[in-house]
C-alpha cells in the first residue's frame, strides 16, 4: 500500500464538497488497503511514549472551537484498530527513543477523520492513531516513520496528517487569497524535496527550508510529512501530488502519495 500525507486545512474538509470530491477521486485508488494508521499533527505530546488509539470503535474528538454547527454533527464509525494493534506494535519494537508504546481508548481527532471521511467514505477499513512525539525533531519522526514501513506489505496505509506550511497567525480571511512569497517558496522546497532520490532531505529541514519560523512557528503540522516521509524512504518509491493548491493565502494543501 502507499504511504501518503494530507494536506487538511480547516477542518471544513470534512463538509466541503469540492475538496472532498478530490480526496474520493484518490482514495478510489486505495481500496484494497486493510487498515489505516494515521500520524496527525492533532495528537503531539512529549516525552518518548508512543499511544496508540482507538482499538474500538470511538466518538470523534471535535478538537477546534466557533464552526458551523452542521460540522460537529458530522460522523464517521471506521472500525477501531484493534486488528492493527499487534502488528503495529511489533514495528514500533525497533523504535530506540520510545521508552515505551501505550494503547488509549482516545477518539479520531479531526486531522484523521475531516480527510478520512472522503478517502474512505464507506468507513469500513479499521482505522488506528500513533501519537506524534513532538520533541524528537526531524531525525527522529523520520525513523519513526521508517519504522512503519513493513506495515505497507501488510496492506496498511501509513497516512500523516498535517500541512506543509501552517501559520494561523498570517492567515488570510480571504479563502482565495494571494499566496506571499515565504509561503510559496517553503512549499516549492518541499516539492523538490519530497520529489528527490534522497527522502531524508525532507528531515534537514531546520537546515535547508528557507522562512521556517514563518512558515511553522510550531512544528506539528510538519512532523506528519516527515513520518511520511520516512515511511516511504526505503522503497524508493517517487511521490507525486494528487492534491495542490492554497486556502486562506498561506496554508498549502499540498498531499503527496508515495506508491
Amino acid at each position: 500500500m502507499p504511504v501518503v500525507f494530507v494536506g487538511h486545512g480547516s477542518p471544513t474538509l470534512a463538509v466541503d464538497a469540492a475538496k472532498g470530491a478530490e480526496l474520493r477521486r484518490w482514495g478510489a485508488s486505495l481500496t484494497n488497503a486493510r487498515g489505516v494508521l494515521v500520524v496527525s499533527a492533532h495528537w503531539a505530546h512529549h516525552g518518548g511514549e508512543l499511544l496508540l488509539g482507538p482499538l474500538e470503535r470511538s466518538p470523534l474528538i471535535y478538537d477546534f472551537y466557533g464552526f458551523p454547527r452542521e460540522l460537529y454533527q458530522v460522523s464517521y464509525a471506521a472500525p477501531g484498530g484493534a486488528p492493527l494493534a499487534a502488528e503495529v506494535n511489533e514495528v514500533l519494537a525497533s523504535v530506540q527513543r520510545a521508552s515505551s508504546v501505550r494503547q488509549t481508548d482516545r477518539g479520531l481527532d479531526h486531522g484523521s477523520w475531516t480527510p478520512l471521511v472522503h478517502l474512505f467514505p464507506a468507513a469500513n477499513v479499521p482505522v488506528l492513531q500513533l501519537s506524534l512525539p513532538i520533541d524528537w525533531g526531524g531525525a527522529g519522526w523520520f525513523e519513526l516513520g521508517a519504522s512503519l514501513a513493513p506495515l505497507r506489505e501488510r496492506g496498511i496505509v501509513v497516512m500523516g496528517s498535517g500541512n506543509v506550511t501552517h501559520n494561523l497567525r498570517r492567515i488570510d480571511p480571504n479563502p482565495s487569497a494571494p499566496v506571499p512569497s515565504w509561503a510559496r517558496e517553503f512549499d516549492a522546497w518541499a516539492e523538490g524535496a519530497l520529489s528527490g532520490r534522497d527522502l531524508s532531505e525532507v528531515a534537514r529541514f531546520a537546515e535547508r527550508a528557507p522562512a521556517l519560523a514563518t512558515n511553522h512557528p510550531t512544528l506539528e503540522h510538519l512532523a506528519p510529512l516527515v513520518v511520511a516521509a520516512g515511511a516511504a524512504s526505503a522503497s524508493g518509491a517517487r511521490a507525486r501530488f494528487p492534491i495542490q493548491g492554497w486556502e486562506h493565502g498561506s496554508i498549502s494543501r499540498r498531499s503527496v502519495e508515495f506508491s
